[in-house]
């Protein structure tokens, strides 16, 4: 008893934290945003200005692009460099990659747009030197593409961290009984390591999708103009002609709504399916 009671009182300061940062903030929004300014009541009207203006539309389109494309395509880098590391495990090299991963999963916000306008901005290295060259820069670090290099940059370390222990579940049993059997390594991968790979690349896919989502200090220092989610709540807290905290809280209810969404998915599919090795 003595003990049960030492690691209750040793979980509240986890609970009070649980509560003063996500728990009271989530009511605020919530409860901010159904309340209208302008009719002194609570009412749909904010989300009614955010699907009504084409210009938050876009916020919402783009910060799903970015973040479907950047969890993909560093999804699928993450897998292929996850599996090379666990191949070449245990060895001094895989631990070196693994902790190289490491410090690269740390290395994000204002030192990676920093780093990266360094290397690629206008007056970056590479661009004076192709300019050196009597060659035109044939793309920018602050368009689109070079946002979206920007986000799969550091999508790619998370990703790592998340499925290089995953490939430890694949036994070596189920791929010798294959190879009894008479299966070739196309088919083991196809009917036996992809079918038990697969809820843990779901769920790596969220994770992937909710880091980038909700990704701001990276790509405010890069261009704070860009037409994201995070960036046009941001500006609507913080900006001192757009001050709307109101409207701000109706779009951090969208995207939790998103984040919501995407979550359910991914459980439906990983129970109805069930992903089981045919």
């Amino acid at each position: 008893m003595r003990i049960k009671i030492l690691s209750c009182v040793s979980l509240l300061p986890i609970f009070a934290i649980f509560i003063a940062f996500l728990i009271l903030p989530l009511g605020w929004i919530l409860m901010n945003a159904f309340y209208a300014e302008e009719l002194e009541s609570y009412s749909l009207e904010n989300f009614r200005r955010i699907f009504a203006s084409q210009f938050y539309l876009q916020s919402i389109v783009q910060s799903l692009s970015v973040s479907f494309y950047s969890s993909v395509i560093g999804l699928i880098i993450a897998t292929l460099t996850s599996y090379s590391i666990y191949a070449l495990s245990p060895s001094k090299l895989a631990s070196f990659l693994f902790s190289l991963n490491t410090m690269f999963s740390n290395f994000a916000g204002i030192p990676l747009a920093f780093a990266c306008i360094i290397i690629a901005g206008n007056n970056g290295v590479v661009n004076v030197l192709l300019k050196s060259m009597g060659i035109e820069p044939f793309f920018s670090i602050y368009s689109n593409i070079g946002i979206n290099l920007v986000y799969i940059y550091f999508q790619i370390p998370l990703g790592v961290l998340l499925l290089f222990p995953v490939f430890k579940s694949l036994e070596e049993s189920h791929k010798q009984a294959s190879k009894i059997l008479g299966a070739s390594n196309v088919v083991y991968w196809i009917k036996i390591a992809c079918p038990l790979l697969a809820p843990a690349l779901l769920g790596v896919f969220v994770i992937l999708f909710a880091n980038a989502i909700g990704a701001y200090a990276s790509i405010y220092a890069l261009n704070s103009n860009f037409n994201i989610l995070p960036i046009r709540i941001t500006s609507l807290v913080a900006g001192d002609i757009s001050l709307d905290p109101y409207l701000a809280s109706a779009l951090s209810v969208v995207l939790m709504v998103i984040m919501l969404g995407i979550t359910l998915v991914a459980n439906f599919m990983s129970k109805k399916y069930n992903f089981k090795a045919l």
